[in-house]
């Protein structure tokens, strides 16, 4: 394992990064520690369990207030859908 203190860790971060990514055994000293660097799957289908521990049913309900909101706004008129080019002439 390359080991590395956090100055020198910070001097090159996206080197490190890459290396661990690619499965390079990377740790920074931090104190009396060795934390490691690894590359981590993260699969957006269960995120929120993972992350916030919302149950099944709280995410759907989530999502089925997210639909409906996004429907109030869509016949409103406040959510459009755009073009590239109108989207440049917008902000352009």
């Amino acid at each position: 394992m390359k080991t590395l203190t956090i100055t020198d860790a910070r001097k090159n971060l996206s080197r490190w990064l890459i290396a661990a990514s690619q499965g390079e055994d990377v740790g920074i000293v931090c104190g009396a520690d060795i934390i490691a660097l690894r590359k981590v799957e993260v699969e957006s289908t269960d995120y929120a369990q993972r992350e916030y521990e919302a149950t099944p049913e709280r995410i759907a309900a989530l999502q089925i207030a997210t639909n409906k909101r996004y429907e109030k706004l869509r016949r409103s008129g406040k959510l459009i859908t755009v073009t590239v080019e109108q989207l440049r002439k917008m902000i352009g």
